[in-house]
């Protein structure tokens, strides 16, 4: 897979300012809303350039673009219970980074995760779970048990435990995401949205330098 270097992107670091900052308005009860007109519409149907890839929950509260204020094409986003990985949700972020050639991966965790509880109470009580729900419980349990072997019992350390697992094996498993953060071309953030505040804080960086 070639990787392009597109001139205008913008650095990891640039790319985390941007959807910090978005996050902080949206925060403020003052978003800007852009890029979402007939004009940006019409401007994207030819081909997209979005500066940043999103792996983030299912959960409905969990819209990347409404909670980082940002628009039509601005993140290639990805989406599973739990912000789970397999196969197609790898290749989805190779393609992001690999082939539209964005520089910031961000995967998204939130309090009140159920996929996270599930997990948490099949640990804790053996219950079963049926049909394809028993393969998400299944990729979240090594994260609880990783909690539990270093004493985290509150529902956020959980949640940023599984957040940095998932950074783990996303960089484990995807050697074209891991080759690119090496060469200092992209990084990779951890983050924990709180549902109630709107607000989220980053856990976890793989080759970025914060912002100030």
């Amino acid at each position: 897979m070639s990787i392009p270097t597109p001139p205008a992107a913008p650095s990891p670091t640039e790319t985390l300012e941007l959807l910090l900052a978005g996050n902080r308005r949206f925060v403020d009860g003052a978003p800007k809303h852009p890029n979402q007109d007939a004009a940006r519409r019409a401007h994207l149907a030819p081909a997209q350039t979005p500066f940043a890839v999103l792996l983030g929950c299912s959960d409905s509260r969990l819209a990347a673009e409404i909670i980082f204020d940002q628009g039509l094409g601005d993140l290639f986003v990805v989406r599973t219970a739990g912000h789970v990985l397999g196969a197609e949700v790898l290749g989805s972020i190779e393609y992001g980074t690999g082939v539209l050639g964005c520089r910031l991966v961000v995967v998204l965790g939130h309090d009140s995760c159920g996929a996270v509880a599930a997990a948490r109470l099949a640990v804790k009580e053996g219950l079963p779970t049926s049909g394809y729900v028993r393969d998400v419980v299944e990729r979240v349990t090594p994260s609880v048990l990783a909690a539990r072997a270093a004493g985290l019992e509150r529902d956020g350390d959980i949640i940023d435990e599984h957040v940095r697992h998932t950074v783990d094996v996303l960089l484990d498993r995807s050697r074209v995401l891991a080759d690119l953060v090496e060469a200092e071309h992209a990084a990779v953030v951890g983050m924990s949205y709180q549902l109630a505040e709107g607000s989220a804080r980053i856990v976890t960086t793989r080759g970025v330098t914060l912002p100030a």
